[in-house]
């Protein structure tokens, strides 16, 4: 199985930099930013990059200290798209176009894709490793304000050392 913690940071929330990271645990991590976003859309995108990272069909699990993610990617998404995007009291989903490419993502790999929540900050080595990466990624958007896009991602390539979990949850 793939285990992989994601990460998102936003600088200031609405319209800061962000940034987005996932770290494999048996292997490279990934990060990338823009120069305005939301934490929202920080955490989605880091979701979404390490499942278009890793394809096959090997299972993944993606740890992540966002229960929103989470249940975008998890819980809510069937309905939203069962309702045509729309939310049970008939608005319309925030964030629907990551959203969607999560769902187009994790419906278009051969493995299942499973979640589940860490609680953040209390030292889990993978959480805290994908935590600095998105605050570098954030960083570095915001040095570069001129720069429109999202900024591509970067592998680092260096294996992290494994660590027992603290504070999880799991979403199957």
């Amino acid at each position: 199985m793939i285990i992989v913690s994601t990460d998102g940071s936003c600088l200031r929330n609405p319209g800061g930099a962000i940034g987005w990271a996932w770290v494999n645990h048996q292997g490279p991590a990934d990060s990338g930013g823009a120069v305005s976003g939301t934490n929202q859309i920080a955490e989605l995108r880091a979701v979404l990059e390490a499942i278009l990272a890793h394809p096959g069909g090997e299972p993944m699990l993606i740890e992540s200290d966002s229960q929103y993610a989470i249940k975008c990617a998890s819980e809510w998404i069937g309905s939203w798209r069962r309702n045509g995007w729309r939310t049970s009291t008939g608005g319309a989903v925030k964030n629907v176009d990551i959203i969607k490419q999560i769902d187009r993502a994790i419906t278009s790999r051969e493995g299942p894709v499973r979640f589940r929540w860490v609680r953040g900050h209390v030292g889990n080595y993978f959480n805290e490793q994908a935590d600095t990466l998105a605050g570098a990624a954030a960083r570095e958007a915001a040095a570069r304000p001129a720069q429109a896009e999202t900024t591509r991602p970067r592998t680092t390539g260096k294996p992290v050392e494994p660590a027992a979990p603290s504070g999880t949850l799991t979403l199957f």
